[in-house]
């Protein structure tokens, strides 16, 4: 009896396999707005955590802390010097921000604006994403997965009789 085989390594693809880290990529992208201008971002991401949190004022109203915009510096190695040294690959946050001192009038009671000052601010750093899609965190590849949350499904109540005969 002869054997039948059947070679399977010359076949043409069909479809193209995903990118499976595209979302993941898009999505911290537009969480950071790294490579769009300041003026020109969105309230979205970082933008729109720090829209929530400012304007800051101290409980009399004589000081008024204003957010202006972020910015990020330049990363001090690369993500194979970080992974030899055992660092974390990242980058410095910096945030622009406005304080309003105000005076108020004793004797009508009005406010009036005495000082603006606007200054740079290093906030902290910020870890970034490869284009593998991972994060050098002291020296180690460490990767998001996006879990699924299982929905509970349906729950049933007994309503004794109310909405039907019985």
């Amino acid at each position: 009896m002869k054997r039948v085989r059947k070679g399977f390594a010359k076949t043409r693809k069909l479809v193209e396999p995903p990118h499976l880290i595209a979302m993941q990529r898009h999505s911290y992208d537009r969480f950071l707005q790294m490579n769009v201008d300041p003026s020109q971002r969105e309230d979205v991401g970082l933008q729109a955590i720090f829209s929530n949190i400012f304007p800051i004022s101290d409980f009399n109203g004589l000081c008024t802390l204003e957010f202006v915009n972020y910015s990020f510096g330049e990363h001090k190695y690369t993500v194979s010097e970080c992974i030899e040294r055992g660092m974390t690959y990242e980058v410095p946050v910096k945030i622009t921000v406005r304080l309003i001192t105000f005076e108020i009038d004793e004797e009508t009671g009005v406010q009036s604006v005495r000082d603006i000052k606007e200054q740079e601010v290093f906030l902290g750093s910020l870890p970034l994403m490869t284009d593998d899609g991972v994060f050098i965190i002291n020296g180690t590849e460490r990767v998001i997965v996006n879990q699924l949350q299982r929905s509970p499904g349906l729950f049933y109540t007994h309503d004794n009789g109310k909405s039907h005969a019985s």
